[in-house]
């Protein structure tokens, strides 16, 4: 049974274009993130997340290390954009999240990546760190869909997002695979340079489940539209994952589907921070673990070593 992603269905089809005709008019004064740094980017103006008119691709590819429904057995087309709106000390994709590794490219040469990767039979097209360069991937993105793009569309956020945002994408994003990285304020501005993270990432959560639920999935267990969240844990609860957990089963849903991550490493500038200068223990990530059998969710995955194993009941324990 074939999915028609939503961008083209024919309720959605003509909301598409009309988007895409006002996306560019969104970077004359951007504020399309939390930071609102009202710079003009079609003159070339920079920001805080250091990307004028065009958007800087690091790289792309047919992608298999994503939760098991987004990467299936094809790869996840998967499109790794340089820049980010937040500055994480500890970021593991610091050569292009931090310090632009990447070239920038057209509107017309991101339509072609996307034809690429589903020429290449990848299940969907995957924008990694998309937030800053919305518009101009809803640019490419109608383009392309005139162009015979027909794969469902997942947009892969730490989930620092502006809800109007968020608003501007119904109809368009099939999947949201986003970050909740903390819960409480004083960790999110020490760590990532930004306080207000927990308000917004909440926030965006809720439109995001609003718009597309929880997580469904094809035959072939690959996702048709949904939210799966990640949460990175962090050593020494800097991370607040009790608190993330209640936030999900209380304001969105217990059949939220959840990836909980044991894979933090002290990369980029951690080693300056004592409390996160060091791996996850055992103990910790079963703490973490007890979070979501506390909460009563019971959809997801949890990691160990050898990859990502589904859960259901949290009956197992992991070795990390």
């Amino acid at each position: 049974m074939s999915h028609t992603p939503l961008y083209l269905r024919d309720d959605n089809k003509d909301t598409l274009q009309q988007k895409a005709r006002d996306a560019n008019k969104l970077l004359e004064s951007c504020a399309i993130c939390p930071r609102r740094c009202k710079v003009n980017r079609l003159k070339n103006e920079k920001g805080i997340c250091s990307v004028g008119a065009l958007p800087v691709v690091c790289s792309y590819l047919a992608h298999h290390g994503e939760e098991p429904p987004i990467s299936g057995e094809k790869g996840s087309g998967t499109i790794f954009f340089s820049y980010c709106n937040l500055k994480c000390v500890y970021c593991q994709n610091y050569h292009f999240s931090q310090e632009g590794e990447g070239e920038e490219v057209s509107v017309e040469r991101l339509t072609e990546i996307m034809l690429h990767l589903q020429r290449c039979g990848c299940h969907n097209i995957n924008f990694v760190t998309p937030t800053h360069v919305m518009p101009q991937i809803i640019m490419a993105l109608a383009s392309a869909a005139e162009k015979g793009l027909k794969i469902p569309i997942v947009y892969n956020t730490s989930g620092y997002e502006l809800p109007a945002t968020i608003r501007f994408l119904s109809g368009i994003v099939d999947a949201y695979l986003v970050d909740m990285r903390y819960a409480h304020n004083e960790q999110s501005k020490k760590y990532s340079c930004a306080a207000d993270y927990p308000f917004y990432n909440q926030e965006s959560l809720k439109e995001m489940h609003h718009q597309v639920g929880a997580a469904t999935f094809d035959e072939n267990g690959i996702i048709m539209h949904g939210v799966i969240i990640r949460h990175l844990v962090l050593p020494n609860n800097v991370s607040g994952t009790d608190a993330v957990m209640k936030f999900i089963s209380e304001h969105l849903s217990k059949e939220t589907y959840v990836s909980l991550m044991s894979q933090y490493h002290p990369y980029y500038h951690a080693t300056k921070h004592p409390e996160i200068a060091r791996c996850i223990t055992k103990e910790e990530y079963e703490s973490a673990i007890a979070c979501l059998k506390k909460y009563g969710l019971e959809n997801g995955w949890i990691q160990d070593s050898y990859g990502l194993e589904r859960f259901a009941g949290i009956n197992i324990k992991k070795n990390i």
